[in-house]
């Protein structure tokens, strides 16, 4: 398989007071294209830190990650904001709709950002919600609010989905029902799925589980 993410000796530091908090400590790893990969670890070990770092919302410390050959930890702040439009799709446990736009706008809006021809109604026909595209967010239920956040993640075609909780507000039915969703979208489109949890039922359709335990990489760095 292609390789389309190389993380080398990366390290993510916070200032706090007169400390130096390390929420990512020296991680190296590779994934590759079309992969589902998820990251458990308990509240706290640094997961959504190292899902803003390769989503270009943050940058390391120390290292490199190289993106589909691209060192995105050396790009300017308005190449990252292109990086993001252009090449990422986020999907986060608190769904980020806009409450006075409809399922349909809520995808459509993407047209004044990326430079594609998005058609809000059929996004939402591949996640199941074709007969709601005209409702507003507080007319759908949690589960239909987060299949469209996932439509609208996928409408431009990223090169990666990265997924935050995204089960997180949601009853385990519903969410079995969104883990199988991303499964599909990740073997249908060769997408590369990245979910960050600590919800071990994720780990039963990775194909490939990073137990990346960053809670430990600290203690040892304080000790």
């Amino acid at each position: 398989m292609e390789t389309l993410i190389k993380v080398n000796s990366v390290s993510k530091e916070y200032k706090m007071g007169n400390q130096t908090v390390k929420a990512a400590n020296n991680l190296n790893f590779t994934i590759n294209k079309g992969e589902l990969v998820v990251i458990l670890g308990p509240s706290g070990s640094g997961k959504s830190t190292l899902l803003n770092l390769l989503g270009g919302l943050d940058k390391p410390t120390s290292g490199e990650i190289i993106i589909d050959d691209e060192n995105i930890s050396a790009l300017s702040d308005k190449e990252l904001t292109r990086y993001r439009a252009k090449e990422i799709g986020f999907i986060f446990q608190f769904y980020n709709l806009i409450p006075n736009l409809t399922a349909c706008e809520n995808i459509e809006i993407l047209n004044d950002i990326v430079d594609k021809n998005i058609n809000g109604k059929d996004i939402l026909s591949q996640v199941g919600l074709s007969q709601h595209v005209n409702k507003f967010p507080s007319e759908l239920s949690g589960g239909e609010q987060q299949r469209v956040s996932i439509a609208r993640a996928i409408a431009k075609k990223p090169k990666m989905l990265l997924c935050d909780e995204p089960t997180g507000a949601l009853d385990s039915h519903t969410g079995k029902i969104i883990i199988e969703l991303l499964v599909n979208l990740c073997e249908s489109e060769n997408t590369t799925v990245i979910i960050v949890t600590h919800n071990n039922e994720f780990a039963k359709v990775a194909n490939n589980l990073k137990n990346i335990d960053m809670v430990e990489a600290l203690k040892k760095e304080r000790e």
